[in-house]
């Protein structure tokens, strides 16, 4: 049984954040109106009448951006009858975590399964003034993978293919025109003109779940490939020492990197020599989040298969043992990495903040005046982060107003 979880929005036109700046330490107050940052200053003083929310106690920082989620509270994108309102709740259910914009993430299988799940996320843009303002696009992730043991990962077999704009097309229309970002391998027959193709339509492509080259991944750089997906995970578990595909992506200045950071995913000194060797300033932090995510231990499904959750929140294929997305929040992918990586909490926060908004374009995020007002205040102390307000386009949808 999953837990319910109640998010009350509170808006009025005129309100006060106040909290500390990650970067300077120091206390800054936030103005926000009809939707957008109106004032950011030093001052604490405020205006009269205007309501206060935070304190010197937490900081301010801009919502949370995660580019992979699959499921969350209890939804699974993935499911045969997904709707609209399940969109909306894997939207909502994520708030306490300080995420405010996410990419619904629909992987590998059928034509007409994805064209749903596609279908669903469309719709609940169309209905919802809450979700246009969080989904600024959908994340395809796959079904142009390597078939191969490993780089597969959880992707069933049986749909891994090969791409062809024909099909994307049909993705696209089904879309309405939300695709933003696909992840594929660059090795297989016609990936690299439809990774031109992408390129040349404004779409991200990612590489990932692969088996490539060193060639393969010089030309999916050259035709627009931007970002390794879940950098470390969908590979091998064994590979050459040094000629390999990780090596080789961590050392291309001209990709972004996305980790999962759950302490499942990767080792700690993965994460280390990752951020080290991509440098802080291109690392992406992701979820990688299914239905388990936020909603207790048990068994979960994406699509076809069935996981089990433990209460370590590891994601496990019950079949063939292999890690099938995550259970993990934003919010602890943030304080892992900054322990992990040694970083400051301003840099771990670049990395599910300014990072993905400079991948996806995202003009209007970011903690100045004009912007969205999409924020994040939260507590951090040795036991980590700790949300207490999630701010939504100026208005509260989770944490307490008074």
């Amino acid at each position: 049984m999953v837990a319910a979880v109640v998010c009350r929005v509170y808006s009025v036109r005129s309100m006060i954040f106040r909290g500390k700046d990650p970067n300077t330490q120091k206390v800054v107050e936030c103005e926000v109106a009809d939707g957008k940052i109106a004032r950011l200053s030093a001052s604490t003083t405020g205006k009269l009448g205007t309501q206060v929310v935070g304190g010197n106690d937490v900081y301010l920082a801009p919502g949370f951006i995660d580019i992979q989620v699959n499921g969350f509270g209890g939804v699974d994108l993935e499911s045969d009858t997904v709707t609209p309102e399940d969109v909306v709740k894997v939207m909502e259910t994520q708030w306490p975590y300080g995420v405010t914009q996410f990419l619904p993430t629909i992987t590998t299988g059928s034509s007409e399964r994805i064209c749903r799940g596609l279908r669903a996320v469309a719709d609940a843009v169309e209905k919802s003034s809450n979700a246009r303002a969080a989904i600024p696009g959908i994340h395809l992730e796959g079904p142009y993978f390597c078939p191969d043991e490993g780089p597969r990962g959880a992707h069933p077999l049986e749909h891994v293919r090969k791409p062809t704009w024909e099909e994307f097309r049909k993705f696209q229309e089904a879309a309405r025109g939300m695709i933003t970002m696909v992840t594929l391998a660059p090795e297989i027959e016609g990936a690299i003109p439809f990774i031109e193709r992408l390129a040349s339509e404004g779409i991200i492509p990612a590489i990932g779940h692969c088996n490539a080259k060193e060639s393969d991944i010089d030309a999916a750089i050259k035709a627009g490939a931007k970002i390794s997906t879940h950098l470390g995970n969908g590979s091998h578990n064994m590979l050459p020492r040094h000629a390999n595909y990780l090596q080789m992506q961590l050392s291309r200045d001209e990709l972004w990197a996305s980790l999962i950071t759950d302490g499942h995913h990767l080792p700690p000194y993965f994460v280390k020599n990752a951020v080290r060797a991509k440098q802080v300033s291109r690392c992406i932090l992701t979820t990688d989040a299914i239905s388990a995510a936020g909603a207790p231990p048990g068994r979960y499904r994406i699509g076809q298969i069935e996981v089990v959750v433990g209460p370590d929140k590891m994601v496990r294929h019950p079949v063939s043992a292999c890690l099938a997305g995550s259970a993990a929040t934003l919010d602890d992918c943030i304080t892992n990495v900054i322990r992990w990586a040694e970083i400051s909490l301003a840099e771990g926060l670049a990395m599910a903040t300014t990072h993905p908004a400079q991948l996806l374009g995202l003009k209007t995020h970011g903690l100045a005046v004009g912007k969205a007002a999409n924020l994040v205040l939260f507590r951090w102390d040795d036991g980590g982060m700790k949300v207490t307000h999630t701010v939504l386009n100026g208005a509260v949808v989770f944490g307490k107003t008074r």
